[in-house]
């Protein structure tokens, strides 16, 4: 049986449409993807809080996927300390032929059956963390080999896949199938299954950060202060929290202790 994300697409003849029937038949594909997830929402209310779980724990989260999937999620990793303020090395992403080619199509290391799991061992994976396999297809070697490879030690894994029963989910604790359907061009995962990907790593990323107290009422209170923009929104939230008239006295404060956070807790406990 041919994988849904491998059927044929729903429309044909697409070099003979104009831009319009392009676009909006695209856009018309993409309003599905919404619906996917809502439908399985249990499915990533489990995972997330597997995840949560591991890391209130002292462990670690690692993605591990090839081809778009899996530069996806190293985008994901890369913002998380900035945003968050996570110390890096909680939360990984394992990109089939390495992190440093992520604009590299190194679409044939997604066959490697040994590169993942060499990779987990090499950061000393142990039951303490979680494993998170990303697949459209859910065949993808790569990803099915140390996901495989992590449950034969014990190792509490998880999918996001967008194909039904697939060998990936098998060998995942806490799967996510989200069933996009075909894609719009005829096997281009990188449409609505990374659509898809893109939504769901959005999703359980800051769920996981919310849980894990980084986020305070609905403001970024360990955001990095990496550049102008950040740091006036992070004296404009320090100014309105701890009550402060001043900007200049706010930005001194927040200079001063690096985060929101810490320079709301330092006033707080100067004033006691």
């Amino acid at each position: 049986m041919i994988p849904i994300t491998e059927q044929s697409s729903l429309y044909d003849n697409l070099e003979t449409k104009s831009v319009q029937e392009l676009t909006s038949a695209i856009n018309q594909e993409d309003h599905k993807v919404a619906k996917a997830i809502q439908e399985v929402l249990p499915q990533v209310n489990n995972l997330i809080t597997a995840i949560v779980s591991k890391l209130k724990d002292g462990g670690r989260m690692f993605y591990i996927g090839a081809g778009s999937g899996g530069r996806l999620s190293v985008l994901d990793v890369i913002e998380l300390p900035t945003t968050y303020g996570l110390p890096k090395g909680i939360y990984n992403a394992v990109l089939a032929g390495g992190e440093d080619r992520l604009i590299d199509a190194l679409e044939e290391m997604e066959d490697d059956l040994h590169e993942a799991w060499g990779r987990l061992s090499a950061a000393n994976i142990s039951e303490k963390d979680i494993v998170v396999g990303i697949s459209a297809s859910g065949s993808t070697p790569f990803v099915v080999e140390g996901l495989k490879q992590c449950r034969a030690q014990r190792i509490a894994t998880g999918c996001i896949v967008s194909n039904p029963n697939s060998v990936i989910a098998r060998h995942a604790d806490y799967p996510v199938e989200v069933l996009t359907g075909p894609e719009f061009i005829t096997g281009s995962t990188r449409m609505k299954c990374g659509t898809a990907q893109k939504m769901l790593l959005d999703m359980i990323s800051t769920t996981v950060m919310i849980q894990m107290g980084r986020i305070e009422g609905n403001n970024m209170i360990n955001v990095k202060l990496i550049n102008d923009k950040i740091m006036d929104r992070g004296v404009k939230m320090l100014m309105k929290k701890a009550e402060i008239d001043n900007y200049d006295e706010a930005k001194s404060f927040l200079l001063q202790y690096g985060t929101v956070k810490n320079a709301i807790e330092k006033l707080v406990k100067n004033q006691d």
